[in-house]
C-alpha cells in the first residue's frame, strides 16, 4: 500500500472528525516542548510498531518534527507487517507554518498551554 502524504489541514480535519490516531515519533523532550493536540507519543528511541493503536476504526497517521524519523518509523512498520498508510507531510514544522494549534505543558501547573496564542 503506498504511503499517503496528508497536508496539515487534512490531518486537522481527520483529527476533528475522530477518524485517525495521530502518532508523534519524536522524543519525549521534544513532545513536551511542542505537540499537536490529540497526538500520542511513540518515540523513535523505543519505537515498536506492534504497540501502535489498532482499533480498526481509525487509521494511524505518523508525524515528527520534519519527516525524517517518520520515514524510519514507516519502514519499521512495513518490516513488522503493521499497516500504516499515512503521515503528516512536513511534520510539526509544516503544521506550525499552517497556523494550526500547538500545545505544551506548563511545568508549574501541568496544564496545557496553547503555543499558537503566545
Amino acid at each position: 500500500m503506498p504511503l499517503i502524504e496528508l497536508s496539515p489541514q487534512e490531518v486537522q480535519d481527520r483529527l476533528v472528525a475522530g477518524t485517525i490516531h495521530l502518532v508523534d515519533v519524536s522524543e519525549a523532550h521534544e513532545f513536551a516542548q511542542a505537540r499537536i493536540p490529540g497526538a500520542m507519543l511513540y518515540p523513535m528511541s523505543g519505537f515498536d510498531p506492534r504497540a501502535l493503536p489498532a482499533d480498526g476504526a481509525r487509521e494511524v497517521v505518523l508525524y515528527c518534527r520534519s519527516g525524517g524519523r517518520t520515514a524510519r518509523a514507516v519502514a519499521m512498520c512495513e518490516a513488522a507487517g503493521v499497516a500504516v498508510s499515512a503521515h503528516l507531510r512536513g511534520g510539526l514544522i509544516a503544521w506550525v507554518e499552517a497556523g494550526l494549534p500547538v500545545v505544551t505543558l506548563d511545568p508549574a501547573t501541568g496544564r496545557l498551554v496553547d503555543l499558537t496564542k503566545s
